[in-house]
């Protein structure tokens, strides 16, 4: 599902209204419609209730007469609020507002302090209510009197309902450019925004729902400018295939696991299960050899390979030309690997020579922090790198916190550099490929912040590698997997509990439920 900014959200009006022959005025209406059909879904006594609708000058506070007049002749008790004066409000929200007044249902303005101190009270006391007032259309901060509204309103608790977005949030950001409200549901229109999507802006929005105005999926796929999509149960089930009832274990592909030294095998076992639990037909684990006993005693249903090792039992940088010898399918490299010298020149070399998929996670990826010239993919020899925030620091010779601010510019920025595809974890895992498209993985919890599930992953994405899937479709349904596996695991055990082996057994699971769906559609079933 594609996510807009402010500009492309504006061009999808523009082509929808111009292109199409879709009047603006049908748009209005059937978001204001929207909107009041999400509301009855979310409050069952919204017949009873008194609800106050703000409104500003804009197109938005159009959409929220419109609200007015649906919920007025629905019977509910609604009254308007025009944050400014109404000689400032124009074209289709003009039209709008007048056909409230020839209803009899009059708006009242909020000019000033003084006003907002008059009427403020019977807004606040009431059970809910509407944001109307900027929706896509803020670039600056809420000052004045729209920011005493706002601040008012989180004190009060009233639930909320935002249309397109909460005021105060700028459709182009993932972080508040200032004061915003707080809403319980946010009815976006025709698609996303970015602070819907991202936190921690996303954490002001409340619940959110995608409301269809008019505007059709054609004129919103083919929208120029940077392409953000938000993974989708819909879309991600599609890449699980039925399998043929004369497969065998090589029809699904060999996933060669490279990790572990001594004290870290735990990693190499986590790594190389979900690659199983991820459909892979074969896997292997390649260790230093003094963990091959341990690994092995760990996992009857992978097979183990031994490396040459170095004293301190780290894989030593002559065991590549094993490695690549050995190599028939996907290559994952780096958990619990080591950070020396030999691992370096290891992680170089396959890096330099491997003719198969490479993903790169944890040890294998800070050895590369001085020396990301050599990390390139190419269409021929994908690469896929697994960086937490902190790892990416290192690669980019900045901070976690820096990172954090430009999370999605920082993993599409650094995918388009090195021809990678880069899976940048944390709150809300981005996938971004060579070509700059970005996708917001919403599954996940807090819960996964636990040693062990970035292994995990990182045998989650080499597990669907193996099989044949694109890179880019590995990814993100691996992502989208590990983090619906954890909120599983969350459903469970519970966050606070929750290890990376509780994510690794719902794998399973989270398959299941992605699939389910698509099975129940099926004839006969």
């Amino acid at each position: 599902m594609r996510v807009l900014n402010a500009d492309q959200m504006r061009e999808a009006d523009r082509q929808t209204i111009e292109e199409l022959g879709i009047p603006s005025m049908v748009l209005m209406e059937n978001a204001g419609r929207q909107v009041v059909a999400a509301m009855e879904a979310a409050f069952a006594e919204l017949a009873d209730a008194r609800v106050a609708v703000l409104c500003g000058h804009g197109n938005n506070g159009g959409d929220g007469f419109v609200v007015a007049r649906v919920l007025w002749q629905r019977g509910t008790d609604v009254q308007v609020y025009l944050v400014g004066a109404v000689a400032g409000v124009a074209g289709d929200a003009r039209a709008n507002l007048e056909i409230l007044g020839r209803l009899g249902l009059s708006a009242i303005e909020i000019g000033s302090d003084q006003d907002w101190d008059l009427h403020g009270t019977e807004v606040l006391r009431s059970d809910i209510v509407v944001d109307a007032l900027f929706g896509t259309g803020l670039r600056t901060p809420m000052t004045g009197l729209r920011e005493t509204i706002a601040d008012d309103l989180n004190a009060s608790g009233v639930p909320v309902v935002a249309v397109d977005l909460p005021s105060g949030l700028s459709a182009d950001a993932a972080f508040p450019i200032g004061p915003a409200i707080n809403a319980t549901l946010t009815v976006t229109l025709a698609a996303p925004k970015m602070p819907l999507m991202l936190p921690p802006a996303e954490e002001i929005c409340g619940s959110v729902m995608v409301a269809d105005i008019g505007i059709p999926r054609m004129v919103i796929d083919r929208i120029p400018g940077p392409r953000v999509e938000r993974l989708t149960h819909e879309e991600l089930r599609r890449l699980v295939r039925d399998r043929d009832p004369g497969a065998h274990k090589g029809s699904f592909g060999h996933a060669l696991i490279v990790a572990g030294s001594r004290g870290k095998t735990g990693a190499a076992h986590l790594a190389a299960e979900a690659a199983l639990r991820s459909g892979a037909g074969l896997v292997t684990v390649a260790t230093p050899a003094s963990c091959v006993a341990i690994v092995a005693a760990l996992g009857a249903c992978y097979m183990t390979e031994p490396l040459e090792e170095t004293v301190e039992g780290a894989v030593a940088a002559r065991a590549a030309d094993c490695v690549l010898a050995g190599a028939q399918g996907v290559i994952a490299v780096g958990p619990g690997l080591g950070t020396a010298p030999d691992q370096r020149a290891f992680v170089r070399a396959l890096l330099q020579r491997a003719t198969v998929p490479l993903v790169l996670d944890a040890d294998a990826l800070t050895v590369l922090a001085d020396d990301t010239g050599v990390l390139k993919g190419t269409p021929e020899r994908p690469v896929v790198v697994t960086p937490h925030p902190g790892e990416m620091a290192r690669l980019l010779g900045t901070t976690a916190a820096d990172v954090q601010q430009r999370r999605l510019d920082v993993a599409r920025d650094f995918a388009r550099a090195h021809g990678v595809y880069v899976v940048l974890k944390g709150q809300r895992t981005l996938v971004a490929t060579p070509e700059g498209v970005v996708f917001i993985n919403p599954t996940g919890n807090p819960g996964m912040a636990t040693g062990g599930s970035g292994d995990v992953l990182t045998g989650v994405v080499a597990g669907w590698l193996a099989q044949g899937l694109p890179p880019a479709d590995a990814c993100t349904l691996a992502v989208y997997l590990h983090g619906a596996a954890g909120d599983l695991a969350a459903s469970d055990v519970g966050e606070v509990a929750m290890t990376a082996g509780d994510v690794l057994s719902q794998l399973g699971e989270a398959v299941l439920e992605l699939t389910a769906r698509e099975q129940r559609e099926q004839p006969g079933a």
